[in-house]
This record gives C-alpha cells, structure tokens and sequence, in this order.
C-alpha cells in the first residue's frame, strides 16, 4: 500500500498517560485492515511508530488507543498541543484476528493494557454479526485502577451485546477495588472450564502472551483455537 495522509480529528483523555486519538483520511481512499492489526504511523520529522487500531474496520473513522512515552518523540508530538495533528499511515502489519472465521465459537478476549485496542477492534465487529457468536467474554488488567480504559463504553454498549466483563488489577494500593487482584491471566482457571467451541484472542507484553498461551494450553485449548494479532 502507498502512505495515506491521517488527520486527527478528536481525542480522548482516558487518563492522563492513555488517549484515544481519532484520525480519518485526508483524501478519499481509505485503507481497509482486519480487526486488530496494526499501523505504521509516521509523524513527520519525529519518526514512526507502531499502534494498533482500536476501532472496528466497520467505522469510518480509525481510532488508536496510545500511551504517553517519554521515548518516542514520535508518540510525544502527538500528546503535545503545539505540534500539527497529521499523521501518515505507512503500513498496516500484522495478520489481525480474523474473527469472521469463528463464527458459532464462544470467544474470550484476553487483554492488558493498551493490549485491550486490538481486542477491542476485533470486539466492535463482531457486535455487527452478534447473533452469528456465542458468548463473548472479555479479561481486562491493568496495573492500577485509573488505569481502565473504555469503563463508560463498557457499561453501556458492551453489556447490551451481552458481553461478560471481568477486571483485575495488579497493584492495588490504596484504591477502593473489591474486585480481583493479580495478573489477567490468573482469571483464565475459573473462566474456562464454563466454555464450549472457545476461541481465545489474546493481546498484551510479550511475558504475559507467552504466560496465557502456556496456561490456556493447558486448560485444554488446542494451540489453533489461541489467536494473537501479530
């Protein structure tokens, strides 16, 4: 594909070291891309760097879920007000998850932190086609509770597809949290045994990719029904 100029028409401040940033094409092509793959962005003089998109390919406009860095100037002139909010979009990597080939099978949505936007992604296309699926469960963990994202969105959209939400967090501290503690893998040894047809999307670090993978094997899954998006 050839680079597609991006503009940034909206953002949101989920916390402040994590922004959803919209962006639509300045012309009239419009790249398409599989649920939960991944942009080459480029930001002018500042460099490229990787995000996956955060919204569904139904959507008309693209939306990338980011984390503040104070390594990337690429990704730092995006959170700074005094830079021009274009972007090229370079490549679009990765297989994704190719959702529409489980249609009939449970899902269960794997993420951690701003692992969640690829999850989310494949998540919001699937509501398009919801009767084709079975249950669809979604683990989310972060490391501490300002740290969610999507709560508001969670609440409402979500629950009316019916989908069954489980958080945990890492590192408690002081906050007000009844819920689970731990990584998001942990959640897996309870969950599964409820399941039938279960397809698992994952998406995280490395560690936490290698460690779920290992523990869904071991819960039963055969190691095709376990998707990463890259």
């Amino acid at each position: 594909m050839g680079s597609t100029k991006l503009t940034v028409t909206r953002i949101f401040k989920h916390n402040p070291g994590v922004w959803s940033f919209f962006m639509a094409p300045a012309g009239d092509s419009r790249p398409e891309f599989t649920a939960g793959q991944v942009a080459v962005l480029e930001m002018g003089e500042y460099g490229s760097f990787y995000a996956a998109f955060a919204s569904s390919p139904d959507e008309t406009e693209y939306e990338f879920l980011i984390k503040r860095s104070s390594t990337s100037q690429a990704v730092s002139s995006l959170f700074d007000h005094q830079f021009r909010k274009d972007a090229m979009l370079k490549q679009i990597i990765g297989h994704g998850f190719p959702v529409d080939k489980y249609r009939g099978h449970d899902l269960v949505f794997v993420g951690m932190g701003t692992g969640l936007a690829p999850l989310r992604s494949a998540l919001r296309h699937v509501f398009h086609s919801r009767d084709d699926y079975g249950r669809l469960i979604v683990l989310y963990g972060v490391r501490t509770i300002d740290d969610f994202c999507y709560q508001d969105e969670m609440a409402d959209q979500w629950r009316h597809y019916g989908v069954e939400l489980r958080q945990v967090i890492s590192q408690p501290g002081d906050a007000e949290w009844s819920g689970p503690t731990g990584y998001v893998q942990s959640l897996l040894d309870h969950l599964i045994p409820e399941l039938n047809n279960s397809v698992a999307l994952v998406c995280g670090s490395s560690e936490m990719i290698e460690q779920t993978t290992g523990r869904l094997k071991m819960l039963g899954f055969a190691p095709e029904m376990i998707l990463t998006n890259y």
